[in-house]
C-alpha cells in the first residue's frame, strides 16, 4: 500500500527515464511517500536471525508470544501468533516454506552467500505471483534490464530444482528469460532495511524489500528527500513501510532525488558504487564539482574529507563560527559546503542526512531528525533552497 497525498507524481524525464517530481509546493518536513513493500526477503537466507521472518522486528529473548512455523520448526520465528497468521497467507506460505527447506537441504549445490541472496529472492517473487498476481505484474514493470548471463541460467536452474509445483507460475512464462527478468529488479530496486545504528559498528542489513513507488525515485548526491525506516516500531503493524520526507522546502515540478548511499562518501567510491549496483555514472551538480578534484588528488577520490583542505580558509572558519541558521552557501570550489553543515548529522561514524520533523509532529518542524543514527537537534528557519 502506498500514500503520497497527492504531493508527489511520477513523469517521464528527457535523458533520466521516470523520475518523481513534487505536484505541488512542499515543506521541508513534509512526507511525500509511505510506501509498503511488495517483496520483503531475510537478509539471512537459512534462517538463524534475531527478528521475526514476518515483520522484521526483532526478537526479544524468551519473549513468551514468540511462535515459529508449523510447517519449517525452528527456521522460521515470528514474534507473535498474529505475525504468523499474516506470514502464512503472504510472505511464509506452504510454496515458500517447501522451497526453503529444499534450499537448506543437503541435495541443493553449495552456494555463496550472494547467490544464496538471490535465490531467496527469487523464491519471494515467484510466491508473489502465487498470492498476489497483480502485485507480481507490477514488479516486472519496474526499472531494470534482463540480461541472461552464467549467473542467471545456474539461479534457474536452481529455483527450477526447489520451487512447488504452482499451476499459476504457467501464466507469467515460467522461464530463464523471467528469472533473468526477476533478478534485474531485485538488483535496481531493492532496499535494505537496515540494523540499528551503533556506533563503531558498520551497520548490516536486516532484510531486503522492494517498494513500488519509492523505486521510482532518482539519486543525487546532494538529495532533496531522505527514507526513513522504523522496523523495530511497536506503534503499529506496518513497520516495514518506507517513509519519505523532503529536507527543505521545495516548488512544485522540483524532482525528488534521494542518496542511495550515505551522503559523506567520495566521489571515487560512489561513483564506483553507482556503476557496479545500478549501472549509471552519475553528473549531479556535486559530482561535476568534485571530479575536478580527483584529478589532483593522489588517491584520486575527492569528497567530503577533503572539504576543508579545498575550501578558502576564511570560508571555513565561517562554516565552524555558524550556527545552522545563518550558514552562507558555501564559495565558487565548493558551492555545496552548506548542505553538509545544515544537512548531514555530526555524529561520527554516522553520515545520515537530517530533515526536519514534519509540522504536525508536537514538536515541530524546527527539529532535524537523522534518518540513520534517529539523533534529533534543533535547527529554526527552515526556509527552502
Amino acid at each position: 500500500m502506498a500514500n503520497d497525498n497527492g504531493s508527489i507524481k511520477l513523469v517521464e524525464i528527457a535523458n533520466k527515464g521516470r523520475a518523481m517530481v513534487s505536484s505541488r509546493p512542499l515543506k521541508g518536513g513534509e512526507i511525500v511517500l509511505r510506501d509498503s513493500p511488495i517483496v520483503l526477503y531475510s537478509a539471512v537466507p537459512h534462517g538463524g536471525a534475531n527478528y521475526c521472518g514476518h515483520c522484521c522486528r526483532t526478537i526479544l529473548p524468551h519473549s513468551p508470544t514468540l511462535v515459529s512455523c508449523p510447517n519449517c520448526s525452528t527456521a522460521s520465528i515470528f514474534c507473535s501468533p498474529d505475525c504468523r497468521s499474516a506470514a502464512l497467507s503472504t510472505s511464509h506460505t506452504q510454496f515458500v516454506c517447501q522451497a526453503l527447506s529444499r534450499l537448506r537441504s543437503g541435495d541443493s549445490p553449495a552456494i555463496d552467500h550472494d547467490r544464496l541472496l538471490q535465490a531467496r529472492f527469487l523464491v519471494s517473487a515467484y510466491n508473489l505471483a502465487t498470492v498476489a498476481p497483480p502485485d507480481f505484474r507490477t514488479l516486472l514493470s519496474l526499472q531494470g534490464e534482463a540480461f541472461i548471463d552464467d549467473a542467471s541460467v545456474f539461479l534457474h536452474s536452481l529455483i527450477s530444482s526447489i520451487l512447488p509445483a504452482a499451476s499459476n507460475l504457467g501464466q507469467f512464462g515460467f522461464s530463464v528469460e523471467l528469472t533473468s527478468a526477476l533478478l534485474a529488479k531485485d538488483k535496481v530496486n531493492a532496499f535494505g532495511l537496515m540494523e540499528p545504528f551503533e556506533q563503531g559498528k558498520e551497520r548490516s542489513v536486516r532484510a531486503y524489500g522492494i517498494y513500488p513507488r519509492a523505486s521510482f525515485f532518482n539519486h543525487d548526491c546532494l538529495p532533496n528527500a531522505c527514507r526513513f525506516d522504523y522496523v523495530d516500531s511497536k506503534s503499529e503493524f506496518r513497520n516495514t513501510d518506507m517513509v519519505v520526507r523532503v529536507i527543505h522546502d521545495l516548488p512544485a515540478g522540483r524532482e525528488i532525488c534521494l542518496s542511495y548511499f550515505p551522503v559523506n562518501l567520495k566521489y571515487a567510491e560512489r561513483q564506483k558504487r553507482l556503476k557496479e549496483d545500478y549501472d549509471f555514472t552519475c553528473n549531479c551538480d556535486r559530482c561535476k564539482v568534485e571530479a575536478n578534484w580527483s584529478d589532483n588528488d593522489d588517491d584520486g577520490e575527492g569528497g567530503v574529507s577533503e572539504v576543508d583542505e579545498d575550501m578558502d580558509e576564511d570560508v571555513a572558519d565561517d562554516l565552524e563560527a555558524e550556527d545552522c541558521d545563518n550558514v552562507g552557501n558555501g564559495n565558487d570550489d565548493f558551492p555545496h559546503a552548506y548542505f553538509f553543515v545544515r544537512y548531514m548529522c555530526g555524529r561520527d561514524d554516522c553520515g545520515g542526512t537530517l530533515a526536519p520533523l514534519p509540522a504536525a509532529d508536537s514538536r515541530g518542524s524546527t527539529v532535524m531528525e537523522c534518518n540513520v543514527c534517529g539523533n534529533l537537534s534543533e535547527c529554526d528557519g527552515m526556509d527552502g533552497n
